[in-house]
């Protein structure tokens, strides 16, 4: 009797251990299930964001991409690029590589808290991107060496040329992308640092106006661009060339020598001497250059203002020329 009792409990032992495993089996199936569920969740939030998590094994220096398979972010198949830190650094763009691989080897060796940098990568079709990159040590060996390191690396490029367009446009003119009035100004204070004296033209376009309103502002705004790749052309490299609005450009010219000054008013008078076709259309404009010759201590809103004054001087006198201004008579 005591032997089928003895058979009887572990027959019910041997029951409820079979039912707590299948118990803890289906738990762990759940778990497993909201587990992958989360990182189905977390890597989605990721990759809609450009950016991904990575690991390095230092002492080998092989790396993990959790989210994403390595060397997508630059085009490349896993085959083509191994997941190694050589190969990280072989594609950072060459002038960012020295400073970048500083920044990391310094949280490595102890000197920096944490490795965190905006730096730009080469991609295989020959493209920049610019990252975000960050990461910080998060084991160590029992004697303190680094073990692994983790952190993140965010695709900014589409961020980096809005900012790069912006400031484009912060210093252009959109239209004919000379400078603005802000781009210029500085370029003359940058100017006197380098040079004493230099040329100031200010050009206002004769009967622009009149085209304007006769064949349309799309027209008008392909005409202000003939004009401004005819200064680009014949003012030279050293120029710096600006749209101030309208009508209106100014050219700066690192030289006062008079003859120089002169040989360009010339050639830029000489282009629209005759009508020219423009759009099938015949076009008939003039140029009034003022000339200001200034020096260190001027600003650039004076000198600006002189050249406009002769540039005013040529209006009254027939227009289509240039004249100097009364202070360097």
């Amino acid at each position: 009797m005591a032997s089928d009792n003895s058979a009887e409990n572990a027959a019910e032992l041997i029951a409820q251990l079979q039912a707590e495993i299948a118990q803890l089996k289906r738990e762990n199936a759940t778990l497993t299930a909201l587990n992958r569920r989360a990182e189905e969740k977390l890597f989605a939030a990721l990759d809609g964001n450009g950016l991904c998590l990575w690991e390095q094994h230092i002492p080998s220096g092989n790396l993990t991409i959790f989210n994403m398979r390595w060397g997508e972010l630059l085009g490349f198949s896993r085959e083509e690029l191994a997941a190694h830190i050589d190969s990280w650094k072989s594609k950072l763009h060459p002038d960012d590589k020295d400073w970048v691989i500083k920044a990391f080897d310094d949280h490595v060796s102890g000197k920096a808290d944490y490795y965190q940098v905006i730096h730009r990568m080469l991609h295989k079709d020959g493209s920049v991107s610019w990252v975000s990159d960050r990461g910080r040590i998060v084991e160590r060996l029992a004697d303190g060496t680094p073990l692994r390191m983790m952190g993140s690396h965010i695709d900014i490029t589409q961020e980096k040329r809005y900012e790069i367009d912006l400031a484009l446009l912060a210093h252009s003119d959109p239209l004919t992308n000379l400078m603005n009035r802000q781009a210029i100004s500085n370029a003359f204070d940058e100017c006197l640092q380098s040079v004493e004296h230099g040329g100031l033209f200010f050009i206002d376009l004769d009967g622009f106006k009149a085209l304007n309103d006769h064949y349309g502002h799309k027209f008008g705004d392909t005409l202000l661009m003939h004009i401004a790749d005819t200064l680009v052309f014949h003012a030279g490299e050293l120029a710096h060339i600006a749209r101030l609005g309208g009508d209106e450009f100014v050219i700066l010219m690192p030289t006062s020598e008079v003859e120089v000054l002169e040989a360009l008013a010339q050639s830029l008078l000489d282009v629209y001497r005759q009508a020219f076709i423009l759009e099938d259309c015949e076009v008939k404009i003039g140029l009034s250059i003022g000339i200001d010759i200034f020096g260190v201590g001027d600003s650039f809103a004076e000198s600006c203002d002189r050249a406009d004054a002769a540039m005013y001087r040529v209006k009254h006198q027939g227009k289509h020329g240039y004249c100097f201004s009364i202070q360097n008579r």
